[in-house]
C-alpha cells in the first residue's frame, strides 16, 4: 500500500495548536487497516492523546476513518468506495478534524482517497441496434453508446475494439471532457443483396491492473438509399440554470439538419445513455430538440452537467454534440452550527482568554452566499473569535464571579453575506462552578452513643453528620473510618460507617463483659480537588445486658460426696450451717442476686438469708430430725429475664463423725439392695406376665365353648389378674422375724418389652422391707422420706408398667 503524508503545523498565540495533515490512502481498504501514524506526524505524546480525550470530529459526516487513543493511529471504520463517495471529482479526499481538550486543541486532517481497478466498463444497454443503407459512403460514422467505467485515471476506460472489421473499423475521438468518443466507421462499401445483417462485437477496457472489460453487441440492418447524416449546427452547446428551478424550465435547444429530403430528411433528438443521473433530471425534446428541466438540481451537489445529445435519420444516420450546463448558486442555505467542543462549567478562578467552546461554522452556499460571520452578545464577560477557517472560539474575556452569575446562557448568531442574508443561532449554557475552600465541620466536637451488647451484626448505632458550606460535589460529604485500633484489633472488626449517609454500623456482636467502651475517629471528606477535611472522635458505649447465669462457687458441686455440712444435734436456732458463694459476670442490676431454698428435707429446720446466702437452722435441732439432709438452693440474678443456678447441698445432723459414717453404711447396704431387688421383680414381672396370657387364653376358650351363638369376641382393657404367693399372717408387734409381703400391680401393653416400670407405694401406713441376705429390720415412716427421695431409692415397692 502507497501512503503518503504531508504535515503542516502551526502555532497560535490562543493557548492550542491548530495544525494539518495530510494522507492518501487507496479505496477499499479493510477495515481496521492503518492510514497514518498521527501521533508522530503531529508529533503528540500519546499520553498527551489519551487526557486530552481525543476524538474525530466530521461534522455530521458519516466516520470512514476513527483513531486509536492507545496507539494514536488512525484507523480504517467503515469501507471507503472512492465512486460512492466522490463520483468522478478529483481528488477525492476527507476531511476531518481531531480534537483534543484540556487545553483545547484543534488539528485539521485530510486523507485522500486514490482510485484503484474496482470497476469493469460497462454499457447501459447490452445490444445496440443500427439499420445502415446500402448506400452510405466509405467514411460513414456511426454514434456508439459510450461505456461507463466509475473508476479514474488509469484504472478507467482507456480504449475500445471492433470484432470484425471486414466492413467497420472503429474511430475514437478525444472529447474536451477528457472522455472518448466511439464511432462506427463505414470502411468498405455495403451490399444488402450480399449481406444484409451484420453483427458486431464492441469491447472496452480499460487500463487498469488487471486489465477489466465489458462488452456490447452490435446488430446492423443494411437499408438502402439514405446516403446523408444529420449534422449539428454546433459541436458543443452551453447553458445556464439557477437550481431550485421549477421543474419544465427549459434550457436550451440544440439543432441538427440533414441533406436528404422527405423521410430521410427526417430527424429525432434523444440523450446519449450514459450516467443515469441525467435522465432523472433533464429529457429533450424529439422533435424540436429542446432540452427540459424534469428533475431538482442542487448547487451543492454539481454545479455543472454534461449532456451527450444525439440526432439520428429515419435511415440510421447519427451525430452528436455536448451541451454544458452550469448550475448558478442561490443563497437558499442557512449557515450550519455545530458545537465541536464546549465546556458545561468553568471554575469561578479561570483566567480571562480561557476558552469555554470550539464551534465549526459551514454554508454549503458559494462565494458571498458562503461567507460567514459570527457575534455574541455585548453585555456578558465573553468574546468569539476565529481561530482557522470555518471555526471560531468562544472564551472569556474577565474573570468571573459565581456569586455574581451561577450560571450564562450564552447566544452565538452567525450570518452569511447572500442576499438576503441567512443566519443560524445556538444558545450555549455555562455553569460556572464553585472553589472549594471550605472544610466540612461536624455539628458537634464529639459523639457518645450507646449500645446494648449482644446486638445484631449490622445494627445502625447512631449517625455523625456534617455540612460543607461550599456548592455542588465541593459540598458532597463523605465519611471515612480513621485507621486505629482497640485492643490491638482494628477498629474496622468493631464499627463501619456508610461512606454517604454518615450512619454507624455495628460490624460484630459486642460483649459486654470483653469490652465496656472504645472510642474511635470518623474523617468527613469534600469531594473538591484537592480534597478538604476535618475529624471528630466518636465514643461507643457497651450497655449490659442479662445475658450470664449465676455462678455458684461454693459449695464446689462434686460427685463423690455424700454429706457436705455437719451439724450438731445440739446447734442452736440461727446456727451457721454453711454459706452458698455465688457470682454473676453481669453488671449492675443484671448482677444482684437473691438466694432461695428451693426444696429441703425439713423445711421446717433450714432457711436461706435471701441476699447473703448463709444457711441457717430456724429451730432447735432435735433427736428425731434425720441424720441426713439434703437442701436445694436456688440463686437468682435480677436482670429481665432472669437467669438462675441450683446448689444441692447434703447436711448430716449428727455430733460424731462416726454416727455419719454408720448412717452412710447403711445407705451403701440399702443401694445393693435396691439393686437386688430391681432383678428379682423384672424376673418376677417375667413369670406373671407368662401365667397372665396363659390364663387369659384358658379363659377365652372356656367363654367360646359356654357361648358358641355369640361371634363377637369381647374387647376391652385387660383386666388386673392378681397373683399372691405364699403369704405369711402379719403380726405388727415387731416381734420375731418379719414375713415377706409382695404385692404386684401388673399392666401390659402389646409390646412388653417397652413398657416402663415404676414403683408404687403400698397401700397400708408401715412399709417393711428385709434384704434375703440378713435378719436385721428398717422401719420408716412413710411421712419421714430423708435421703429415700432420691430417684434410686429401694423403699418404693410395687410395679406399675406404663
Amino acid at each position: 500500500m502507497r501512503r503518503q503524508v504531508l504535515l503542516f503545523l502551526s502555532a497560535l498565540c490562543l493557548g492550542y495548536v491548530i495544525g494539518q495533515v495530510s494522507y492518501s490512502i487507496p479505496e477499499e481498504m479493510a477495515k481496521g487497516s492503518v492510514v497514518g501514524n498521527i501521533a508522530h506526524d503531529l508529533g503528540l505524546d500519546l499520553k498527551r492523546i489519551r487526557s486530552g480525550k481525543a476524538r474525530v470530529y466530521t461534522g455530521g459526516s458519516a466516520e470512514y476513518i476513527g483513531l486509536n487513543k492507545e496507539r494514536g493511529v488512525l484507523l480504517i471504520q467503515e469501507r471507503i468506495d472512492r465512486e460512492a463517495l466522490c463520483g468522478e471529482m478529483t481528488p477525492c479526499a476527507l476531511h476531518f478534524q481531531l480534537i483534543l481538550e484540556n487545553p483545547m486543541e484543534l488539528f485539521r486532517v485530510t486523507v485522500e482517497i486514490t482510485d484503484i481497478n474496482d470497476n469493469a466498463p460497462s454499457f447501459t444497454n447490452a445490444e445496440k441496434r443500427f439499420e445502415i443503407s446500402e448506400s452510405a459512403v466509405i467514411g460513414s460514422k456511426f454514434m456508439l453508446e459510450k461505456a461507463i467505467d466509475s473508476d479514474i485515471g488509469t484504472n478507467g476506460l482507456q480504449q475500445y475494439s471492433l470484432t470484425p472489421v471486414d466492413n467497420f473499423v472503429l474511430k475514437l475521438e478525444n472529447q474536451a471532457d477528457g472522455n472518448k468518443k466511439a464511432e462506427l466507421v463505414l470502411q468498405k462499401s455495403l451490399d444488402r443483396e450480399k449481406q444484409n445483417y451484420i453483427s458486431l462485437l464492441l469491447t472496452a477496457l480499460d487500463g487498469g491492473e488487471p486489465q477489466m472489460s465489458g462488452t456490447m453487441q452490435i446488430f446492423i440492418s443494411v437499408l438502402d438509399a439514405n446516403d446523408n447524416a444529420p449534422t449539428f449546427a454546433k459541436p458543443l452547446y452551453r447553458a445556464k440554470i439557477l437550481e431550485n428551478s421549477p421543474k419544465g424550465t427549459s434550457i436550451t435547444t440544440v439543432s441538427a439538419s440533414d441533406k436528404d429530403i422527405g423521410s430521410n430528411g427526417e430527424v429525432s433528438y434523444l440523450i446519449a445513455p450514459s450516467k443515469r443521473l441525467l435522465n432523472e433530471l433533464f429529457k429533450i425534446d424529439s422533435k424540436s430538440g429542446e432540452i427540459i428541466l424534469i428533475g431538482e438540481i442542487d448547487y451543492e451537489k454539481a454545479n455543472a452537467y454534461q449532456i451527450d445529445i444525439e440526432v439520428i435519420d429515419s435511415g440510421g444516420l447519427s451525430d452528436s454534440t455536448k451541451v454544458i450546463v452550469d448550475v448558478i448558486d442561490i443563497n437558499d442555505n442557512n449557515p450550519h452550527i455545530n458545537i465541536v467542543s464546549k465546556s458545561e462549567s468553568i471554575l469561578e478562578d479561570s483566567p480571562p482568554n480561557t476558552v469555554i467552546a470550539m464551534l465549526s461554522i459551514s454554508d454549503p452556499d458559494s462565494e458571498n452566499n458562503g461567507k460567514v460571520e459570527c457575534n455574541i452578545e455585548s453585555n456578558i464577560p465573553f468574546k468569539i473569535q476565529t481561530t482557522l477557517s470555518g471555526f471560531y472560539t468562544l472564551i472569556t474575556e474577565i474573570a468571573l464571579d459565581r456569586e455574581l452569575a451561577a450560571r450564562y446562557n450564552i447566544t452565538v448568531t452567525c450570518s452569511d453575506e447572500g442576499v438576503p442574508s441567512l443566519s443560524s443561532s445556538v444558545t450555549l449554557t455555562l455553569q460556572i462552578s464553585d472553589v472549594n475552600d471550605n472544610a466540612p465541620v461536624f455539628e458537634r466536637s464529639s459523639y457518645e452513643a450507646y449500645i446494648v451488647e449482644n446486638n445484631t451484626p449490622g445494627l445502625s448505632i447512631f449517625t455523625v453528620k456534617a455540612r460543607d458550606a461550599d456548592w455542588n460535589q465541593n459540598a458532597r460529604v463523605s465519611y471515612i473510618l480513621e485507621d486505629s485500633s482497640v485492643n490491638g484489633v482494628p477498629v474496622s472488626s468493631y464499627v463501619s460507617v456508610s461512606a454517604d449517609s454518615g450512619v454507624i454500623h455495628a460490624v460484630r456482636s459486642f460483649d459486654y463483659e470483653q469490652i465496656k467502651d472504645f472510642h474511635f475517629s470518623v474523617k468527613a471528606q469534600d469531594g473538591g480537588s484537592p480534597p478538604l477535611s476535618s475529624n471528630v472522635t466518636v465514643k461507643i458505649l457497651i450497655q449490659d445486658q442479662n445475658d450470664n447465669p449465676p455462678q455458684v462457687l461454693y459449695p464446689v458441686q462434686t460427685g463423690g460426696s455424700v454429706v457436705g455440712e455437719m451439724v450438731p444435734r445440739s446447734a442452736d436456732v440461727g446456727y451457721l450451717v454453711s454459706k452458698v458463694v455465688a457470682v454473676d459476670v453481669d453488671s449492675g442490676q443484671n448482677a444482684w442476686l437473691s438466694y432461695k431454698l428451693q426444696k429441703a428435707t425439713d423445711r421446717a429446720l433450714f432457711e436461706v438469708g435471701l441476699q447473703n446466702g448463709e444457711i441457717r437452722t430456724i429451730r432447735q435441732v432435735t433427736d428425731k430430725d434425720p441424720v441426713n439432709q439434703k437442701l436445694t438452693v436456688i440463686v437468682e440474678d435480677n436482670g429481665q429475664p432472669s437467669h438462675s443456678a441450683t446448689v444441692i447441698v447434703n447436711v448430716a445432723v449428727a455430733d460424731s463423725f462416726s454416727e455419719v459414717l454408720s448412717e452412710f453404711t447403711d445407705f451403701k447396704q440399702d443401694k445393693e439392695y435396691n439393686d437386688n431387688l430391681t432383678f428379682y421383680l423384672v424376673l418376677a414381672l417375667a413369670v406373671v406376665s407368662f401365667l397372665f396370657i396363659t390364663c387369659l387364653v384358658v379363659i377365652i376358650s372356656v367363654k367360646i365353648y359356654r357361648w358358641r351363638q355369640s361371634r363377637v369376641l369381647y374387647h376391652s382393657n385387660l383386666p388386673v389378674i392378681p397373683y399372691y404367693p405364699p403369704r405369711y399372717s402379719d403380726t405388727l408387734g415387731g416381734t420375731g422375724t418379719l414375713q415377706h409381703v409382695y404385692n404386684y400391680e401388673v399392666c401390659r401393653t402389646t409390646d412388653s418389652r417397652k413398657s416402663d416400670c415404676k414403683f408404687g407405694r403400698a397401700g397400708s401406713q408401715n412399709v417393711l422391707i428385709m434384704d434375703p441376705s440378713s435378719t436385721a429390720t428398717m422401719q420408716r415412716i412413710q411421712s419421714e422420706k430423708s435421703i429415700l427421695d432420691e430417684p434410686d431409692s429401694p423403699l418404693e415397692v410395687g410395679i406399675q408398667c406404663l
